[in-house]
């Protein structure tokens, strides 16, 4: 596991996006699992300027983690009213590179059958090659995508019910703005589970701020626990890079060691 530490949320950004685009670069096929939230906003606008350089997403496929249930772009409501995972995507990155509709997959928010899309989704994820990078951001409870504390490490894509942390968080985050009555949420969503997310060949976290410093300590130094999903990084065999910036690093015990590793590793060129 390569633990990346940033002065700040820009360089923590930037590092992330050039990790993104190594990968599509080295494979111009490559099958990408996306992530929604305030942290990788930044992300994905320097994901944009590349491409603006050159950076090709034509052959690109990507499988979003989650979207909340009874929710999704909607005909003859207006866009704006959205507040789907979707429209979400689209605005900070799908509109803006040169990546085909049909290569694009984000959990149906609107399906009239969950059970069955998340059988279809693990399928589509598997008919793909499996994902070759996934995205993820880190909760304030430490979850993944929507899988709240007490989910199974060994959980596949699925309708979850939002625990009311996460219900608040995703409120002033998503729906606060667009006058909506906290009551109206949606209290479910469809989400890939811990054991669809551990499949990926190669797992990239990224986190920032002081909020986020506790989570992220017993995340990466902490037992591996059902409390604590995204604790399951430390049962990932492939390639694990977490980027962050140095408020969210603040309480990791052996930051100056994780330090060190990364300056030896550029120093021998590995």
């Amino acid at each position: 596991m390569d633990i990346i530490i940033r002065d700040d949320y820009e360089q923590m950004s930037k590092y992330a996006a050039e990790i993104i685009a190594g990968h599509i670069k080295a494979k111009p096929d490559c099958v990408l699992g996306l992530a929604t939230g305030s942290t990788p906003i930044n992300t994905y606008k320097e994901l944009i300027k590349i491409h603006k350089q050159g950076l090709d997403f034509s052959r690109v496929r990507t499988f979003n983690l989650d979207e909340y249930l009874g929710v999704g772009p909607e005909p003859g409501k207006p866009y704006d009213l959205d507040q789907s995972y979707s429209r979400f995507m689209h605005e900070e990155l799908l509109n803006h590179i040169n990546i085909k509709k049909e290569n694009i997959h984000i959990p149906d928010g609107r399906t009239k059958d969950p059970k069955k899309f998340c059988m279809w989704y693990e399928e589509e994820i598997k008919k793909s090659g499996g994902i070759d990078l996934q995205l993820l951001g880190i909760g304030g409870d430490g979850h993944w995508g929507f899988n709240e504390p007490g989910s199974s490490l060994g959980s596949r894509t699925a309708v979850v019910a939002l625990t009311q942390q996460t219900l608040d968080d995703n409120y002033n985050a998503f729906y606060k703005n667009a006058n909506i009555e906290r009551s109206d949420m949606p209290h479910f969503a469809i989400t890939m589970g811990i054991g669809t997310i551990l499949d990926a060949k190669n797992i990239l976290m990224i986190a920032n701020g002081k909020k986020k410093a506790d989570i992220i300590a017993k995340c990466l130094e902490g037992p591996i626990t059902s409390q604590i999903t995204s604790s399951a990084i430390q049962l990932h065999s492939g390639g694990i890079t977490v980027v962050l910036d140095e408020d969210a690093a603040s309480k990791l015990t052996n930051a100056n060691r994780y330090r060190h590793i990364e300056k030896t590793k550029l120093q021998y060129g590995l």
